[in-house]
C-alpha cells in the first residue's frame, strides 16, 4: 500500500506491494487450495496416498518423488531455535557470531566520501556510496570465472530496492515541487552495488578499498535493451528515439545469477514511480501506472531536468521521440549485470516478460538442454511464470543469448494437485484461441511480452497470493515459491479451495516438473502454512510449534546440503510485526523432508529480512537488513541499528559465521 502523507510530500510505498490491477475473471489460487488440503496427507503419505488423489500415473510418480529425494543428509538442522524477540539487534543461536558491513552510505567507488550521520551527503556523493534499502544479493567467488570457488574473497552484488526520503535527507523531503538535488539523490540511492570483499585473519569481512570491481549502478545508469522489444516502437523515447536504450533500474527486489557468472536484478514496484494523467494505453493501465500521485513526485523536479521529467508518461509531444510516453515500457524487466567487467553496460532482457519481477531462479543447467528459469509477479492476484530458452545450454559458449529468445509460460494450478504451463506465444494455437475468445489481440510477440500480464489473463492463469522468492532443491529439483500474504482475499473466494480468507500469514508452495524442467505439466502441493502455534501442516501430519511460528514468508534460498532458508516480511503497517507471538522479522531454516522448521535469526526493530547469499563452503551466510526502524521520521528514529546510540537507522548486510568455522545451520 502507499503510506498516507501530506499531499505536499512524496507518497512512498514502504510495503513492497504494488497497486492491484488484475481485474480478470481467472481462477484464484484460493479457489483451489481447500480441495487440495482436504485430502489429508498428500505428499507425505507416499505412493498409496498420492494415488488416492486420482492423479494421472505420471503426475502421481512425480508427486511421490517429492517425498523421496535422491539423497538426504541426516540431522540437517544442527542449532537450537531462538525465541521470538523484539530486541533492536541481531539475535542468533549460541555458537554463532554476526558482523554488520556495507551499510547505506559506505564509500564504495574511487573518490567516495564518508557517510554523514545527519544524512547531508549530496546526490553526487550518494552516487559513489552504497545505496539504500539493501535487498536481493549474490556472492561471486573472486575466481569463479576460472572455475574456482573461493569462500574467502569475492564480489558481493546487491539490489537497493527503494529509499525513504524521511531518512535519506537530513530533514526529510521538501514540499512540492521536488528540488532536483533531492530527486537526483533518491535516484542515486536506488539500483545496485558491486562490492569486492575479503575475509581477514580475524574472521571479519572487509571491503577491498580501491578495487576496480567496486561499482554503483543507479536509477540514472545507461542501459541497453535486447530481445524481442529492442527497437520496438513501444520503447522509443526522447532519450532513445531508436528504442534500444533507457536510463536506470528501479525498485530492484530479489535477484538471480546465471550459469555463466553474471548477476540478474529484477524490477518490481516500478509502476508507482510514474504518472500518466492522460488516456492510458493497456501497457500502462494493466500495470497500475497512477494518474497523478506517484511515490516520489520525481516528475515535479525543479529546475526541470529530463532525467526527472521522464517519470511523467503523459503524451505531450508530436511523437514518442518528443516525450516520455513510453518511459514506463522500459521498466518491468530483468536486468543482466556483469560484475567482473567494470565497464560493461547493463542489459534489460525483454524475452523474460514485463511485470513486477520479484526475482528469478534457474533449474541447474544441463548440457544440451534448454535453460529453464522461474519468476513471480509480486502483486496480489498476479501470476507465476517460467521461461524456457530457445537455444540449448552449452557450457563452452553459454551467455546472454540464452536470455534473448525463448518461450514464456504462465502457471495454471488445478485443484487435484496437477498443474500446467501455458505458453504466452503468438504462434501457439491454444494461446491464439484463448486471446480470440477473450476478444484481445496482439500485434506480434513483442506486444505479448510488453503486455505480459494481459497475455496471462487471457491464458486463464491462476491468481496467486503475491508470489515472491523461489528456490530449487539441489537434490530433488523441486521448485519452492513463497506466497507472502493476501489479506484482500474475501470469503467468497475460498469456496472449495482455501480455508484461509484474508490470508495474513502466507504460505510456501512447491512443485515437481514432469520428467524434465522444460515440461509443460507438473504436480504441486503446499510445503508450509504460515501462522501461530497450532496451525495445521497437512503435508507433515503436524502443527506449528513455538519454534516454527512464521508469518509472511518472503526470501528463500537452499544451501548445497538441502537446508531451506526462509526470511520474513511482516509489514510495519500491519498488526503482526513486533508483537507476540512473531516478534520482529527474522530468518528460519527448514528440512523439507521432515518438515522440521526452526527460527534461526531475529532482526532489529522495523526491519525486513532479505537477500540471502552463501559462500561455497557454507561457512558464511550473508543476509540483508532492510529499512530498520521503518516509519522513522527525521525527529524520531524507531531503530538505531547498526551504529547504536542515537544514530539514524541504516540498511546493511550481516555476515553470519559459526564460531568454530563450520557450516552455518549444520
Amino acid at each position: 500500500m502507499v503510506n498516507s502523507r501530506e499531499t505536499q510530500r512524496p507518497l512512498i510505498d514502504l510495503s513492497g506491494d504494488e497497486r492491484e490491477s488484475n481485474h480478470s475473471a481467472n481462477a484464484h489460487f484460493a479457489d483451489l487450495l481447500q480441495a487440495r488440503i482436504s485430502r489429508r496427507n498428500w505428499l507425505k503419505g507416499g505412493a498409496a496416498m498420492v494415488a488416492s488423489l486420482g492423479l494421472p500415473t505420471a503426475l502421481s510418480s512425480a508427486l511421490s518423488a517429492c517425498a523421496r529425494p535422491e539423497k538426504t543428509i541426516a540431522g540437517l538442522l544442527g542449532f537450537e531455535a531462538i525465541a521470538a524477540t523484539v530486541a533492536d539487534a541481531i539475535t542468533v543461536p549460541a555458537g554463532y557470531r554476526t558482523q554488520a558491513l556495507l551499510p547505506w552510505g559506505t564509500p564504495l567507488e574511487a573518490g567516495a566520501v564518508a557517510f554523514k550521520g545527519d544524512a547531508s551527503n549530496s546526490a553526487a556523493e550518494q552516487m559513489k556510496q552504497m545505496g539504500s534499502h539493501h535487498d536481493g544479493m549474490h556472492f561471486f567467488p573472486i575466481d569463479v570465472k576460472t572455475g574456482g570457488n573461493s569462500s574467502v574473497e569475492g564480489l558481493l552484488v546487491m539490489n537497493h530496492e527503494y529509499c525513504d526520503p524521511d531518512l535519506l535527507h537530513s530533514r526529510g523531503p521538501s514540499p512540492l515541487p521536488r528540488p532536483l538535488e533531492e530527486v537526483q539523490k533518491e535516484l542515486a540511492a536506488h539500483g545496485n552495488s558491486i562490492a569486492h570483499i575479503r575475509l581477514n585473519a580475524d574472521g571479519d569481512w572487509q571491503l577491498v578499498e580501491g578495487s576496480v570491481y567496486n561499482r554503483r549502478i543507479t536509477g540514472l545508469t545507461h542501459m541497453e535493451i535486447d530481445g524481442p522489444l529492442r527497437a520496438n516502437d513501444a520503447l522509443k523515447t526522447k532519450y532513445s528515439p531508436e528504442g534500444i536504450a533507457t536510463r536506470g533500474t528501479l525498485n530492484n527486489c530479489s535477484n538471480g545469477f546465471t550459469p555463466w557468472g553474471t548477476y540478474l536484478t529484477c524490477e518490481e514496484n516500478w509502476a508507482g514511480c510514474f504518472i500518466n494523467s492522460g488516456e492510458q494505453p493497456r501497457e500502462h493501465a494493466r500495470y497500475g501506472i497512477p494518474q497523478d500521485e506517484s511515490y516520489y513526485h520525481w516528475h515535479t523536479a525543479q529546475p526541470a531536468d529530463d532525467a526527472a521529467l521522464r517519470f511523467n508518461a503523459t503524451a505531450a509531444g508530436k511523437s514518442a521521440a518528443d516525450d516520455y510516453r513510453n518511459e514506463p515500457n522500459t521498466y518491468g524487466w530483468i536486468v543482466e549485470i556483469d560484475p567482473f567487467d567494470p565497464h560493461s553496460t547493463p542489459v534489460k532482457h525483454t524475452a523474460l516478460g514485463r511485470f513486477a519481477h520479484e526475482g528469478i531462479i534457474f533449474h541447474p543447467a544441463v548440457e544440451g538442454e534448454p535453460l529453464v528459469a522461474y519468476s513471480g509477479d509480486d502483486t496480489r492476484f498476479e501470476y507465476l511464470y517460467k521461461y524456457v530458452s530457445r537455444d540449448v545450454y552449452r557450457k563452452a559458449d553459454a551467455g546472454p543469448h540464452l536470455l534473448q529468445n525463448g518461450t514464456l509460460y504462465v502457471a495454471v494450478f488445478n485443484g487435484d494437485g496437477s498443474g500446467e504451463w501455458r505458453a504466452l506465444d503468438i504462434n501457439n494455437a491454444d494461446f491464439i484461441a484463448r486471446a480470440k475468445a477473450a476478444d484481445v489481440t496482439f500485434a506480434d510477440q513483442a506486444d505479448v511480452l510488453l503486455n505480459t500480464r494481459l497475455a496471462a489473463d487471457v491464458s486463464g492463469a491462476t491468481k496467486m497470493d503475491r508470489p515472491e522468492w523461489g528456490a530449487v532443491h539441489p537434490h530433488t529439483g523441486e521448485v519452492y515459491f513463497t506466497l507472502t500474504n493476501n489479506e484482500k482475499r474475501s470469503e467468497s473466494q475460498t469456496d472449495a479451495a482455501n480455508p484461509r480468507a484474508h490470508n495474513k500469514h502466507g504460505h510456501i508452495i512447491r512443485w515437481r516438473e514432469q520428467n524434465k524442467p522444460q515440461a509443460t505439466v507438473f504436480a504441486w502441493d503446499v510445503f508450509w502454512f504460515g501462522g501461530e502455534a497450532g496451525t495445521a501442516q497437512p503435508g507433515f501430519n503436524k502443527v506449528t510449534d513455538a519454534a516454527s511460528e512464521i508469518s509472511c514468508p518472503d526470501g528463500l534460498r537452499f544451501d548445497n546440503d538441502g537446508r531451506l532458508w526462509i526470511e520474513t516480511d511482516m509489514s510495519a503497517s500491519g498488526d503482526l510485526l513486533g508483537k507476540a507471538p512473531f516478534g520482529n522479522n527474522g530468518m528460519f531454516c527448514a528440512d523439507p523432508v521432515t518438515g522440521e522448521l526452526r527460527r534461526f535469526l531475529s532482526g532489529p526493530n522495523g526491519c525486513e529480512l532479505t537477500g540471502i547469499a552463501i559462500t561455497p563452503d557454507q561457512s558464511t551466510v550473508f543476509v540483508n537488513i532492510q529499512h530498520p526502524g521503518e516509519g522513522s521520521t527525521p525527529d524520531h528514529f524507531l531503530s538505531h541499528w547498526p551504529d547504536g546510540g542515537n544514530s539514524r537507522p541504516r540498511s546493511a548486510t550481516v555476515a553470519i559465521r559459526r564460531q568454530d568455522g563450520g557450516k552455518v545451520g549444520a
